[in-house]
């Protein structure tokens, strides 16, 4: 028996069975894997506000003045790093869209500025020099996807989580139309509520309930390279979010193209071990896709061509028709909590969204304005009204 059940141990999942632990609620979290086997460990692990849609602009702030402290807090390594987020200018079509961001963010209340090109190889010296010019934002960054997630998962155990990984999720019971259970392949647990943070799986769960996110996967393409010298603080990208990438903290270069809609099958093994970590699927990508992405993010930053390919992957973004996420708490099934469809951006958003979906799953009011990201936005919307962008 729990309180609550979260469904998928992602850094939206984690942090929410953190928050609900650490209020004294009864939580289990639970994955078919294991904590960021899927969306959450294969992004590219920004954290950024630069280039948010408005309605998600608030909560990426609130989050970053979290993940200032979050290691501390989770008393464990984020690796996170605030060095800033550069988008860069390659067309003077670029430069136009990216002075036209600068100034409706500033007007938003953000620390924004363009750099001209002198400024930029001031900055950032490892970036190609025909670059034209590029947005700063000084505030955003980068932490470890894997390390982040963990930290998470321990601090949530550490508070009474109750930990069940390898396995999966297959139905929500309902009595007299109230979340009653969870049942797995390993059982049943009764519970009070289900917070649902499993990205593309979800809908699977959500169709015996009448209910269903708009979200079409995307396939996205990542590399990373073996260890070099440190050239690269910064997360980069192009402004029209064809290619983004940035420098981990051991060195490595991880880095990523746009993707494309994706057409395999979500039924998935229930993965494999490495060493004491269950990991997910691993979608390996074609071979064109990489050479691409490494010509690519290479005529950004030159110093990637001569580094050793270590590996390469597939990861899928829950991406929905206008690019928001669907949070909220559904009426149609009271003690049902949604948090999916992040689009590709959701890591950098993690302790937010752990303590919007907590709020929501102890039928409390979130701190943060959350209508934007309603279900029913869906009934009127005839066409997209934002494109993917870098994935944090």
């Amino acid at each position: 028996m729990a309180d609550v059940v979260v469904v998928g141990a992602g850094i939206s999942g984690a942090a929410t069975a953190y928050n609900l632990a650490m209020s004294g609620v009864s939580v289990t979290l639970i994955d078919r894997w294991g904590p960021a086997a899927m969306a959450s460990g294969w992004t590219l692990a920004g954290v950024r506000q630069s280039g948010r849609h408005a309605a998600e602009l608030p909560l990426a702030q609130a989050a970053v003045a979290d993940w200032e402290g979050l290691a501390e807090t989770l008393d464990a390594p984020t690796h996170y790093t605030q060095q800033g987020n550069l988008r860069l200018a390659r067309t003077e079509a670029h430069l136009a869209q990216l002075t036209a961001m600068v100034a409706g963010q500033r007007d938003a209340g953000l620390d924004l500025v363009m750099l001209d090109q002198a400024a930029l190889h001031d900055r950032a010296p490892a970036i190609a020099p025909d670059v034209l010019g590029a947005s700063f934002c000084a505030t955003d960054g980068h932490a470890d996807p894997h390390a982040t997630v963990a930290a998470f998962v321990a601090a949530a155990e550490r508070a009474g989580a109750v930990l069940r990984f390898g396995e999966a999720v297959v139905a929500i019971e309902t009595e007299a139309g109230r979340v009653s259970a969870v049942r797995t392949t390993g059982g049943r647990i009764a519970c009070g509520g289900v917070v649902l943070a499993t990205g593309v799986m979800g809908n699977a769960l959500l169709a015996p309930l009448g209910l269903s996110v708009p979200m079409v996967p995307r396939a996205v393409t990542l590399l990373r390279t073996a260890p070099v010298a440190p050239v690269l603080a910064q997360v980069v990208g192009i402004a029209d979010a064809s290619c983004a990438g940035r420098q981990e903290v051991d060195g490595r270069f991880r880095f990523t193209g746009a993707g494309a809609p994706f057409t395999g099958t979500l039924d998935f093994p229930q993965g494999a071990w490495i060493g004491d970590r269950r990991v997910g699927p691993r979608l390996m990508p074609k071979v064109g896709d990489v050479a691409r992405i490494a010509q690519m993010f290479g005529a950004l930053v030159p110093a990637t061509l001569d580094a050793t390919l270590d590996e390469s992957w597939v990861g899928l973004i829950d991406s929905t028709p206008d690019a928001l996420p669907v949070i909220e708490a559904p009426a149609a099934v009271p003690g049902l909590v949604l948090g999916m469809g992040f689009s590709g951006h959701g890591f950098c958003l993690g302790p937010v969204t752990g303590r919007i979906l907590a709020a929501l799953a102890r039928e409390e009011p979130p701190n943060l304005p959350i209508d934007a990201f309603r279900l029913k936005r869906f009934a009127t919307q005839s066409a997209p009204a934002e494109p993917l962008t870098l994935h944090g």
